[in-house]
């Protein structure tokens, strides 16, 4: 069972995890809950928040603690304490997976499809259809989040995917040019204040530093009025880790500074930097598990970041130190800037 990050699996009671590593045990599926149907909700919901599909109603979760309190409360067996991340995880039984659900051939069925589209998969085909023209492949595209589920509604964003390093790194080269182009808009004011407000619960990043990270990251635009984000996803042939190839050891928070020396999957799940450490040699890259801190710093650049050090042990026996940012969705207090 080949899942990666970006899928998402529907269980047999109708829930539905977005996968979140490419590292997966032999008998279940690490993934995070998103969306969960209405008849199992137990707390407030906002009427706003309430998507509907084949005659069933579903709720998004999108707080962190809030999903791990629903799922001790209702449906324990998707928490899985993972002893090679050491960490209490969101994970799936193989014998409780329903069905896959792939962004690549999700997109697919939006663009070979020229009619009965709904607004928000009309903008998808259109943006998908621009970033072709400035030499994407369609079968290196796909869309995920409520689109890939059919549970959009009227605010919905569009999670739009690019597959492999290099092709999402030219994805972002032709988003600028269409900004240039006049195809596709950069953020106004008011859909920067909206990101702001959804990615940052504390006040690790003013709203200046927000967007002046975001602004030249060239990951987000509007098609039509309405925010995408060019997430990446690895190609298959870019997967070469497998689960317990490397254990970790909690060892506590802390700030470091050092300078970037390979941001090759700075967009990544989580992110990759690898970095020379001024505070302690042991420490070779910083990672981020959460979306805002993906392609925050570049080659060569110098940067402080905050979050939780671990220990890493590879399968060779090697062992050395990495800073994680993001231990959860909002990275509370939790950062990467540059020095």
């Amino acid at each position: 069972m080949k899942v990666r990050i970006r899928d998402f699996i529907e269980t047999s009671e109708g829930l539905y995890f977005a996968v979140n590593t490419y590292c997966h045990p032999k008998d279940r599926v690490f993934a995070f809950l998103r969306y969960v149907p209405y008849e199992f909700v137990d707390f407030d919901v906002d009427k706003a928040n309430i998507r509907e599909i084949n005659g069933r109603k579903y709720v998004k979760i999108a707080e962190s603690q809030k999903a791990y309190k629903f799922l001790e409360r209702k449906f324990g067996k998707y928490l899985f304490y993972d002893d090679v991340n050491n960490v209490l995880m969101h994970a799936i039984p193989k014998e409780d997976i329903k069905r896959i659900l792939t962004p690549k051939e999700r997109l697919r069925e939006i663009v070979n499809e020229d009619s009965n589209l709904n607004e928000l998969e009309e903008k998808c085909r259109k943006l998908a259809l621009i970033l072709e023209d400035y030499g994407i492949p369609i079968e290196s595209m796909g869309v995920s989040g409520s689109l890939l589920l059919r549970l959009n509604s009227r605010n919905s964003d569009i999670d739009f995917v690019i597959y492999g390093r290099e092709m999402h790194r030219r994805g972002r080269e032709a988003l600028r040019q269409a900004f240039e182009d006049n195809k596709l808009e950069p953020l106004s004011d008011d859909f920067w204040k909206i990101a702001y407000e959804k990615r940052i619960k504390d006040n690790t990043l003013t709203y200046e530093e927000f967007v002046f990270y975001e602004k030249r990251k060239f990951n987000r635009g509007i098609v039509d009025n309405t925010m995408f984000d060019l997430l990446f996803t690895r190609e298959w042939d870019e997967i070469n880790e497998e689960y317990g190839d490397k254990r970790y050891r909690n060892l506590g928070f802390a700030e470091i500074e050092g300078k970037v020396l390979e941001d090759d999957f700075a967009f990544d799940n989580p992110a990759v930097y690898k970095i020379e450490c001024y505070n302690d040699e042991d420490i070779k890259e910083v990672v981020s598990f959460t979306h805002t801190y993906a392609g925050q710093c570049f080659n060569g650049e110098e940067i402080v970041a905050r979050g939780k050090l671990e220990e890493v042990i590879d399968k060779s026996g090697d062992v050395y130190k990495r800073l994680v940012v993001g231990t959860t969705r909002e990275a509370f207090n939790e950062y990467i800037k540059l020095r």
